[in-house]
């Protein structure tokens, strides 16, 4: 399904990371900065609770909860770990998530980010000016996985080996048959005194596609002042 993206002017940026790596963090930093963040995995919740006939034909009613709506986690449960039951979920959840993300990109005016952890897999990806690929090691995603979502050790483990391809490279192949993005990774290690770099490294990669790109006029779409610049600003965007 193709996504209407083609108004002049236009900035799209993807945000992409492996699960626990901060791209949420970073979305939240970069709307501080003032632009529209489209978060996609929340969007396939939408997506799902649009097309709950469907799922609910597909994989029967004990997916619902007590008030009669999809439980997500049932729902999960049931695909996670079995190829077959989760693109059965992607054939019908993906087409309605595209549609909802295309009508949310037509509806902005200049910049905007689209925060997708299957960034790769959206039809977006042929129109992006700038992709950011949140990393952090290991250990430090799985202290945040385990603080955040309460599982225990052998869920975890299961969740983090169940994504078989890193962000990074799924999206250079992609790329091979979409076009010429620049990539940009972002380290986000959580260390003590690491944030002012992780803001320094957003800021850096805002003023390279502020004036690498001839649609952009100027630095000041982002909002704030950019590295370099002195604390200035450039003239208004149009």
């Amino acid at each position: 399904m193709s996504i209407p993206v083609d108004k002049p002017g236009d900035l799209l940026i993807g945000l992409t990371g492996l699960y626990c790596a901060g791209k949420n963090h970073v979305a939240a930093l970069l709307e501080k900065r003032g632009l529209p963040i489209l978060d996609v995995d929340r969007l396939g919740h939408e997506a799902i609770r649009t097309e709950r006939d469907a799922i609910i034909r597909r994989f029967g009613g004990d997916i619902l909860d007590g008030e009669g709506q999809i439980d997500r986690r049932l729902l999960g449960r049931r695909v996670f770990g079995r190829d077959e039951e989760l693109a059965a979920l992607e054939a019908i959840v993906h087409p309605a998530a595209n549609a909802l993300t295309g009508e949310w990109i037509a509806r902005q005016r200049g910049p905007c980010v689209i925060n997708a952890a299957l960034l790769h897999r959206s039809p977006v990806l042929a129109r992006l000016d700038g992709i950011m690929v949140v990393r952090a090691p290991l250990p430090v995603r799985f202290f945040r996985a385990w603080k955040r979502d309460s599982l225990p050790p052998k869920e975890l483990i299961k969740r983090f080996f169940s994504q078989k391809d890193f962000p990074f490279m799924q999206i250079r192949r992609a790329q091979l048959f979409f076009g010429a993005s620049d990539i940009y990774t972002i380290e986000n290690p959580g260390f003590p005194g690491s944030q002012r770099n992780l803001e320094n490294q957003i800021d850096v990669i805002l003023e390279g596609l502020c004036h690498g790109k001839e649609k952009i006029t100027a630095c000041s779409c982002f909002g704030g002042s950019i590295p370099g610049n002195r604390g200035g600003r450039c003239d208004p965007c149009v």
